[in-house]
């Protein structure tokens, strides 16, 4: 059996699930009440050696900055992470840092909000499952390059592992596809193939219903 497991980058495939909508028509609904685990499930015949899932970790962080301006901006994300614990998958969250930075066309200090330690708790965890020896094969879904140095690392410590990536529609990336072991990329309709049911069942037998947006 090839252990497998999914790193998600949540924001990355967040933005490209909001990139399917619109490139199918779809005007931002029936892609982003996405079942991850399904989604990364229907690819393990890609990666080939009888792969089965071995653990899902998801990685993103709650958009507070925002909540003066959509105030169920963090009570949509809080009950779709509901839904991907339900579904078996390991959720951690980082935060939004306030940044000040320079406006390059008037020189004004402008106020923005980044989303701080994802990339390093993706590499960290990277790191952990492989020295754990808890998987034969890792798969990060992300088309970000932030991640490279530590699969680098990870190349280099564990030879005789696999790291593969998971490309996000829209998110393809040459130097990620390089670096890696395999690679393969999402299409944008291949989301809507993929969304949990409405409403989800908890395993507390509560129900969370999508946001009507969604």
């Amino acid at each position: 059996m090839n252990r497998t497991a999914f790193l998600i980058d949540g924001f990355n495939l967040y933005h490209s699930v909001k990139s399917a909508s619109i490139d199918l028509g779809l005007g931002g609904k029936s892609t982003r009440w996405l079942d991850i685990r399904g989604l990364c499930s229907s690819y393990l015949h890609a990666i080939g050696n009888n792969a089965q899932v071995s653990g899902l970790f998801y990685f993103s962080a709650l958009a507070t900055h925002i909540q003066a301006i959509d105030p169920q901006v963090v009570p949509r994300h809080q009950n779709y992470i509901r839904c991907l614990e339900g579904s078996g998958i390991t959720v951690e969250l980082a935060r939004f840092k306030k940044k000040n930075i320079k406006c390059p066309a008037c020189a004004t200090n402008i106020k923005r909000h980044e989303e701080k330690e994802t990339d390093v708790a993706i590499a960290a965890k990277l790191l952990e499952l492989l020295f754990l020896d808890q998987c034969d094969t890792a798969v990060l879904v992300t088309g970000d390059t932030d991640i490279v140095p530590a699969v680098k690392t990870a190349q280099r410590l564990f030879p005789h592992k696999r790291i593969g990536f998971m490309l996000p529609f829209g998110r393809y990336n040459s130097e990620l596809a390089k670096i890696g072991a395999f690679h393969f990329k999402v299409k944008s309709d291949t989301y809507p193939k993929h969304q949990l049911p409405d409403p989800f069942l908890l395993p507390n037998g509560k129900t969370v219903s999508k946001p009507v947006m969604w």
